[in-house]
């Protein structure tokens, strides 16, 4: 049995009382925290990496997936983009119309910036390099979000909680039940992004996905066999943010558990130096095309696609999915289907659904709604659902749909004193039309 040590008790100081506590700034958080100060709401957003945006900057993965058709925040950040000059352009008739298309590039460098301006135009209280270690519940109710960072130990109090943290950490430490991963306890690899220049668009563009070219997939895995290597992820893509700026995910880390620290610092030395040995092949090869490759970053946060995900009121089934469930608090309708990275490393094309084929389908408030503990609410990959549905909504468009509507329920939840599930849809609703620009 490992040693264990007894802390002393202490004295935590509660630095904030807040109406609505967002933890984690990825695209779902966010998306929350900006929501709830537009509603009218003092909210507290808490991010453990010195940037917004979660996976889209610090882990580089600026490739926008499931934004066809969503109102709201998603069209707003799109256009923003597009206005600095930052969203890629697209190989479709009407870039400029985020309903044409499903997915949609940026540079994740000027993303930060765009979250920054948004965040403190809206009036929310940002705290970066902040990492979420406790909670206390009191009568039922989650009072305290505790955390860890230079500035010590420290406790915020919130009428409302919102967990976009990725891995459910606040709901973990609240005493929420959760689930994790298939049945068999294994979980779906992780990959890290990496950032390339050093390339021409019109020497690439055989290999660039997105829509440019239709076997761009099987022209760059052909070409890395070429270059006298196999990637762990037999399904490489390219993206393109500009003509000289491009995104890779060429890689799988197997049998690896978000939520263990060391799995995820194996995963990401391992994928890292995996991506250094392609680039370097791929200039070997002196032609043209790869000659001049460069790598120019990859993420500080390696993707990882599965980490708790927290029992709501309403647990979003595949049942769901197959059918096209529609429900009248629907949150988010999403159009992605069952995407399964399989965890077997022997089915390194990496699509595994069962036979199962999704519809378009509604995910209703109630599973954003914590059901241990009250005064929480999730938002992103970490809301309620099986293994198969979290594998269709846990994509970047649809957190960023979850996390506005969690925004703006705590936002009114709290600015009206009461419990998150205590606040029909319908004034939720309207409140989140008045904020949409």
């Amino acid at each position: 049995m490992a040693a264990v040590h007894l802390e002393p008790q202490r004295e935590t100081p509660v630095v904030e009382e807040a109406d609505v506590v967002v933890c984690g700034g990825g695209p779902a958080g966010v998306t929350a925290a900006i929501a709830a100060a537009r509603v009218g709401a003092k909210t507290r957003l808490l991010e453990l990496h010195g940037c917004l945006g979660g996976i889209w900057t610090a882990g580089l993965l600026s490739w926008i997936i499931d934004a066809r058709g969503k109102p709201g925040f998603i069209q707003e950040l799109y256009r923003e983009l597009e206005r600095r000059g930052a969203a890629a352009s697209r190989p479709t008739r009407d870039p400029k119309d985020v309903e044409t298309f499903r997915d949609f590039a940026c540079d994740p460098e000027a993303l930060k910036g765009v979250l920054d301006d948004l965040t403190v135009a809206a009036g929310v209280r940002l705290r970066l390099h902040t990492r979420v270690v406790a909670a206390a519940v009191k009568d039922g109710r989650l009072d305290l979000a505790i955390t860890e960072s230079s500035s010590g130990r420290e406790a915020w109090r919130a009428k409302v909680f919102v967990d976009a943290t990725g891995n459910g950490d606040l709901a973990d430490r609240a005493g929420c039940t959760w689930e994790y991963g298939r049945e068999d306890g294994h979980a779906q690899p992780m990959s890290l992004i990496a950032v390339l220049a050093g390339v021409r668009f019109q020497d690439l563009r055989p290999f660039v996905g997105g829509g440019w070219t239709p076997d761009s997939k099987k022209n760059l895995l052909a070409e890395m066999k070429r270059a006298g290597f196999e990637p762990s992820y037999h399904d490489p893509v390219i993206f393109r943010v500009y003509d000289d700026l491009f995104i890779l995910m060429s890689n799988h880390e197997y049998r690896v558990s978000g939520l263990n620290a060391d799995d995820v610092t194996r995963a990401t030395i391992d994928a890292r130096k995996e991506v250094q040995m392609q680039v370097a092949r791929l200039r070997a090869l002196g032609n043209d095309v790869w000659n001049d490759l460069r790598l120019v970053a990859t993420g500080a946060q390696i993707g990882i696609r599965e980490g708790r995900r927290v029992r709501g009121l309403y647990r979003v089934t595949v049942d769901d999915l197959v059918k096209g469930a529609r429900f009248d608090d629907a949150v988010c309708r999403v159009t992605f289907n069952i995407d399964v990275h399989s965890p077997n490393p022997d089915k390194s094309k990496g699509y595994d659904h069962g036979g199962q084929r999704a519809q378009p389908y509604d995910i209703p408030y109630r599973a954003l709604i914590a059901r241990d503990v009250n005064g929480l609410l999730t938002a992103g990959r970490c809301i309620s659902g099986d293994f198969l549905a979290h594998s269709s909504y846990r994509v970047t468009g649809n957190a960023v749909a979850l996390g506005e509507a969690a925004g703006v329920a705590a936002a009114v939840a709290a600015k009206t004193d009461r419990l998150p599930q205590e606040v029909p849809w319908p004034e939720i609703a309207e409140a989140l039309k008045k904020i949409r620009r």
